[in-house]
């Protein structure tokens, strides 16, 4: 029995996506379906540049076709990104998807994991923009070595500085010393944020990554009440002192009903060069305490290591500047399952189409919400 694309469309019916749990092709991912005689050729648009498990996507799209009969398969791969709500009066229309990265806590490295997930997002292929919202101290001039005063386009909005392909803006750009300190209250803030989101030329991104200030204080209140977030990215690490204010801060995004895309935990062990040990040093098990009370999966744990406060003091995260060293890798891990996890959220917020297989009963296709 020759290969027939209605078979072929059948077969591909049954792929389901590893990561959100629903079908290839109502998710839209599947392009340009063509058979001639045994041979099958069609495009997979992933859902992200970063996605991990393109390989097994692949395994299940070419098991469905040999099943059907075909015994040449040619894939076409793209990325066609999943979304964010994006309302009639968003001030990033052209930003598909929304990161803010929390704590709570001062001091856990959020600027850090920031700065080296945007990073490993770009490396990925996406198009990737950082905003410090850090107004009391912004760390990104510093994490990326960039200092200087953005300039206005023709249309009046504010061009963002850029360093490894990333678009930023920081109010440290904006300082006429490095050493100065901005005293401003809530409305202030709020206003520079919005004008920072608003008002700069990001275009079109896959990404922007918000480095969001410790606490639970007006900036995290007014990007949920302006903006519609993907979800955030909750940094800790492991010992209690930090837990204590990285449960306010989860408990604040429920509240807001910010969606968590999970949680990293920095600094979760030290290996000694002599002993190849691991050796915990801020104790252990913190980053999965907060991933239970989220409700969210712990998405890596980050080594201590002397590389990534070197690098990052020089202006290059470590991401950048030694991409094959395992703990650039760990980062990279970290980008992806974020990455994936977007995805998932963003899938969630999409209508389910059910296949009319009535044989043409019903006319329309019906939408189960």
């Amino acid at each position: 029995m020759s290969l027939t694309l209605e078979a072929v469309h059948q077969n591909l019916a049954e792929v389901i996506d590893p990561e959100i749990g629903r079908p290839l092709a109502e998710l839209g991912m599947l392009r340009d379906v063509k058979v001639e005689g045994d041979k099958v050729s069609l495009g997979v648009d992933l859902t992200t540049h970063a996605c991990p498990l393109k390989g097994k996507i692949e395994a299940d799209v070419r098991a469905a076709l040999e099943k059907a009969g075909a015994r040449e398969v040619t894939i076409d791969w793209g990325v066609k990104a999943l979304q964010r709500q994006i309302a009639d009066d968003d001030p990033c229309p052209g930003v598909q998807n929304i990161i803010m990265v929390v704590s709570g806590k001062g001091g856990v490295g959020k600027s850090t994991v920031a700065s080296n997930v945007a990073l490993a997002l770009k490396r990925a292929g996406c198009r990737v923009g950082v905003l410090d919202a850090d107004m009391y101290g912004p760390s990104i001039p510093t994490m990326f070595g960039v200092m200087g005063k953005p300039a206005a386009t023709e249309s009046g909005k504010i061009r963002p500085l850029e360093r490894f392909g990333v678009k930023l803006m920081s109010i440290g750009f904006l300082l006429e010393d490095e050493k100065s300190a901005v005293i401003w209250r809530g409305p202030m803030l709020q206003g520079a944020l919005l004008q920072f989101l608003k008002d700069v030329e990001w275009g079109e991104l896959d990404y922007l990554v918000l480095d969001l200030p410790p606490g639970t204080g007006d900036i995290a209140i007014t990007l949920s009440q302006r903006v519609r977030t993907t979800g955030a990215l909750v940094v800790t690490t492991p010992q209690d002192v930090a837990l204590a204010d990285v449960y306010k801060s989860v408990a604040m995004l429920k509240k807001v009903s910010i969606p968590i895309l999970g949680v990293v935990e920095n600094e979760s062990y030290f290996i000694c060069d002599g002993c190849d040990k691991k050796h915990e040093l801020l104790g252990s098990g913190g980053g999965q305490k907060i991933a239970d009370f989220a409700e969210a999966p712990l998405l890596g744990q980050i080594p201590m290591h002397p590389a990534v406060r070197e690098w990052g003091d020089a202006g290059t995260p470590v991401v950048q500047a030694s991409p094959t060293s395992a703990i650039a890798q760990a980062f990279q891990s970290v980008a992806e399952r974020m990455a994936d996890r977007a995805s998932v959220i963003n899938a969630e917020r999409m209508p389910k189409l059910t296949i009319d297989r009535t044989g043409g009963k019903n006319r329309h296709l019906p939408i189960a919400r």
